[in-house]
């Protein structure tokens, strides 16, 4: 299904040859996210993701990079997560030798102009604004902070404006020479490729940048002793909320039981939340659970947007679901279905060459090891009902409970009460 190897620079490879496909996607992932930022440098990383696509030695402008990659109907983008940053070109593959060289000149050669960056300053700005505008897109920021509080782990992406404002070009640039180095970026091409594409990556990839010392971030140690609520004031209609529960890293053998057991608490459009929360009682509009993890930690989320004159009552009925889920676990028939709805949605996912890039890429970068599909499947087919319910009971406690609420409420002893499971 796919190759790896590392260059001679340290700079880890992977090729994934889809023969079906007239397209491809090539994708450079860098181990370096918010997480690995200090309190006056938070929102850094998103920052210099954003310098990236501003021009280069070889492309001064952000127009000149767009024209070429819009000339071959290419789609493209980067992203800033905790624990890593990605950009990546989707194209024709009769394109590949324009993918490349353009994806190794922004990330070896952007310029960093003063001019691009006092713009950018701006545009991040507004996009900060975007978020605290919206609270369905804020609710996962505030979540976590619940969960991991002030730690990296718990700040902000995009950081606060007092940073973005102020950080100087040497500032951003030092940032960059320090971890966009070879050792610590993967790059992955998948899609119509042929025995070539070896040559064409270690001329674009294989003799830039130099070694340089290793950057690790601070592990999050759990100390959670009693139910967290974070309120944050919003006059607002419906209320969005986020529940849960701290989980498990990406090394934990029981993770596996939990991607299980939110599949079938509120996974789908069948899920016992849906059916209950929505379907039966009608409090809300949409709710779903979901698993984030990184590699010391995670956490299961539950998003839901509520009703303000019903909020207690829906958390009561979610509240409710779980404890019910703790003490009696799941049914034979449900697990079945857990596990072919996940089946069924990785066959698809992995239809698409950026998903497939994506999919190899973050777990060599973040696992140090790859799951075939059809190894991944197995290891979710060995799942048993009593290890949901050992995980359920593990997770689901009082003392583990976080909740985070965006709407008309300022204080937030009222929601303690509520869960008390």
């Amino acid at each position: 299904m796919f190759k790896q190897y590392t260059l001679p620079n340290g700079l880890r490879v992977i090729l994934a040859p889809l023969h079906e496909t007239k397209a491809v996607t090539a994708m450079v992932l860098v181990k370096v996210g918010s997480r690995y930022e200090t309190r006056a440098m938070n929102g850094v990383s998103h920052f210099v993701e954003h310098l990236m696509f501003k021009g280069t030695e070889k492309r001064p402008t952000s127009l000149a990079i767009t024209k070429e990659l819009d000339g071959i109907g290419a789609e493209y983008n980067a992203f800033t997560a905790k624990d890593h940053t990605g950009y990546y070109i989707k194209a024709n593959h009769e394109k590949i030798e324009l993918v490349l060289d353009m994806l190794s000149d922004i990330i070896f050669h952007s310029t960093f102009h003063a001019d691009d960056i006092d713009r950018e300053r701006g545009v991040i700005v507004e996009e900060i604004n975007m978020y605290e505008d919206n609270p369905l897109m804020l609710m996962e920021d505030l979540f976590e902070q619940t969960v991991y509080g002030d730690c990296p782990l718990g700040w902000s992406i995009a950081g606060p404006k007092s940073v973005v404002k102020k950080v100087s070009r040497k500032g951003l640039n030092d940032y960059y020479k320090r971890h966009y180095v070879p050792h610590q970026m993967l790059v992955a091409v998948a899609g119509n490729i042929g025995p070539e594409i070896e040559l064409r990556v270690k001329h674009y990839f294989g003799t830039q940048g130099t070694p340089r010392q290793k950057y690790h971030f601070k592990k999050v140690v759990a100390e959670q002793r009693g139910p967290r609520v974070r309120v944050k004031h919003k006059d607002t209609e419906q209320v969005q909320i986020a529940l849960g529960f701290p989980g498990y890293s990406y090394a934990d053998k029981q993770l596996y039981a939990l991607y299980l057991m939110s599949v079938i608490l509120g996974g789908n459009m069948s899920s016992r939340l849906f059916m209950s929360i929505r379907e039966k009682k009608g409090l809300c509009y949409f709710i779903r659970s979901s698993v984030n993890v990184y590699q010391d930690t995670g956490n299961l989320m539950i998003q839901a947007g509520l009703d303000k004159t019903r909020l207690k009552e829906a958390i009561k009925a979610i509240m409710a679901e779980l404890k019910k889920l703790r003490e009696k676990g799941v049914t034979a028939a449900e697990l079945r279905k857990a596990k072919d709805f996940l089946r069924g949605k990785l066959i698809l996912e992995l239809e698409a060459s950026d998903h497939v890039a994506s999919w190899l890429s973050r777990q060599e970068l973040l696992q140090d090891r790859i799951l075939t599909p059809a190894q991944l499947i197995k290891r979710l087919e060995r799942v048993s009902q009593s290890e949901i319910k050992t995980v359920a009971a593990n997770l689901v406690r009082t003392t583990k409970t976080n909740l985070a609420i965006i709407g008309p409420f300022k204080q937030k002893e009222q929601f303690v009460d509520l869960l008390r499971i």
